[in-house]
């Protein structure tokens, strides 16, 4: 048996809506629609369109019905943490974007009420300032009050195709609201931070079927036989499920916006020293812990180029590339998760300064600003594998990179060069791939564990290996 499935896969930066295939010995995707996201400054903040994001997607999966006649079913993955609040199934404005400033006051006010010690003995995950329990903290009371219910932004998209409110485990644990011991809700830390338990839905395990597509979607779509299948939706989630590694040896970066860098275990790691070396334990599909720590990533190169972009001459990147890599690696090399690099801006000015306070000589050069980054960023990359590694207790022989950070050749090789062990680059589309897989176990159309599922991927997605030198 093969099925056919669409994948929804929300970026910080843009969305996709893919076509899988998925069956014994059969794994192929192809994208068939993509649109832009990005924050939207309103009066009040910076937010997200997710209404945009909405339509983009049911527009993408009417585009997915000319490609394949039986989807079916849908999965939903996204970036975590962010949500919308609601009052009788109606949003109550946009949701605010994980980089808005609102965060850094909430911090301390969280932090009164249940100190950063407890909190972490409770949830198991690393500081970020726009971690959702901070989030909330910085909700306006009157709004709180007001709502009924909270739903992530994967999870509130398949709210508006199904009609049903759920919480997906694995983007549910990174609100810090999720006990990483019992992976329920912490009704006890709500009670303390004075936030009402009515607001969190019905939890629910990837593969959970949600429910069938409401009319206004279906006839939208045309998808009228396809249910929408909880798949694992906080994206690093569905990508460590196609991360083709091995039962041992093995740690993963996601690489994208962010660079998401660690390793797999049954069970969180919450000793002092995970928790000053700011290491997170993340729910995983099957009840896996992802046991990592976030890096600035792509953001950084990214954010650069939209700098340099806007004197009205377009970058081109392979070329940008090149040009770092003929530079060498004599570059500076500054602490990629410095927090003055998390807002949007201008990125090289922000290098320079980090330089400049560091009393080392900043890059002059565009290509110097992009090896500077690379290397920063293949530093930072191999600096975490090594303590993911010291702290899980779990040896670790090969990285696994994927995302759209495989396809940077000098980032995957000055990883491997850094690190002192390979870099296995690929698939580039993880994430959407390890969404496929857990709607096509879901459907009956695979079976098995997750490693069954990644020794799929391995017949099927052919990486690319780089080894140290």
């Amino acid at each position: 048996m093969t099925a056919a499935v669409a994948a929804v896969d929300l970026g910080a930066t843009s969305g996709r809506v893919m076509v899988g295939h998925v069956g014994p010995g059969e794994l192929r995707i192809r994208q068939v629609a993509r649109f832009a996201n990005g924050p939207v400054a309103l009066p009040d903040g910076l937010h997200w369109n997710v209404q945009g994001l909405y339509r983009a997607a049911l527009d993408g999966l009417r585009d997915a019905r000319t490609w394949e006649k039986d989807v079916a079913s849908i999965g939903i993955d996204s970036w975590a943490v962010d949500y919308a609040l609601l009052r009788g199934g109606r949003t109550l404005g946009e949701p605010f974007h994980y980089r808005d400033a609102r965060n850094e006051a909430a911090v301390e006010r969280v932090h009164t009420r249940v100190d950063f010690h407890d909190l972490y003995a409770r949830n198991g995950l690393q500081f970020l300032p726009f971690n959702t329990v901070y989030q909330l903290g910085a909700e306006d009371p009157a709004v709180l009050a007001a709502a009924d219910a909270m739903l992530l932004v994967p999870d509130l998209l398949a709210y508006w195709l199904t009609g049903r409110q759920v919480a997906e485990r694995t983007n549910a644990s990174t609100t810090g609201l999720l006990d990483v011991a019992t992976r329920a809700w912490d009704l006890p830390l709500l009670a303390a931070l004075d936030l009402p338990h009515a607001l969190l839905p019905e939890l629910v395990e990837a593969g959970t079927r949600i429910g069938p597509l409401l009319s206004p979607a279906a006839e939208h779509t045309g998808l009228t036989d396809a249910q929408v299948v909880a798949v694992g939706s906080h994206d690093t989630a569905s990508a460590v499920v196609a991360a083709p590694m091995r039962e041992s040896g093995g740690a993963y970066i996601s690489c994208g916006t962010w660079g998401l860098v660690g390793v797999e275990t049954e069970r969180p790691v919450l000793t002092d020293a995970a928790r000053e070396a700011n290491f997170t334990n993340e729910g995983g599909v099957d009840g896996r812990t992802r046991f990592l720590h976030n890096v600035m990533g792509l953001w950084l190169l990214s954010e650069s180029i939209r700098t340099w972009e806007r004197d009205g001459s377009p970058v081109e990147l392979e070329r940008l590339l090149a040009e770092a890599d003929a530079v060498g690696p004599d570059v500076p090399i500054f602490d990629a998760n410095d927090s003055m690099f998390m807002a949007p801006g201008d990125m090289p000015a922000r290098i320079a300064q980090w330089c400049e306070e560091a009393g080392v000589r900043a890059p002059s050069s565009r290509a110097e600003f992009a090896r500077s980054i690379i290397e920063s960023l293949a530093q930072a990359f191999a600096d975490a594998v090594a303590r993911a590694s010291s702290l899980s207790g779990q040896a670790v022989d090969t990285i696994h990179m994927v995302g759209g950070g495989a396809l940077n050749e000098l980032l995957c090789q000055r990883t491997a060069d850094r690190a002192g062990v390979p870099v296995v680059a690929g698939p580039v589309e993880a994430t959407a791939l390890g969404n496929v897989l857990v709607q096509g176990r879901a459907l009956g159309a695979i079976d098995g564990t997750l490693e069954s599922m990644r020794s799929l991927v391995r017949e099927t997605f052919a990486p690319r290996t780089y080894d140290p030198r």
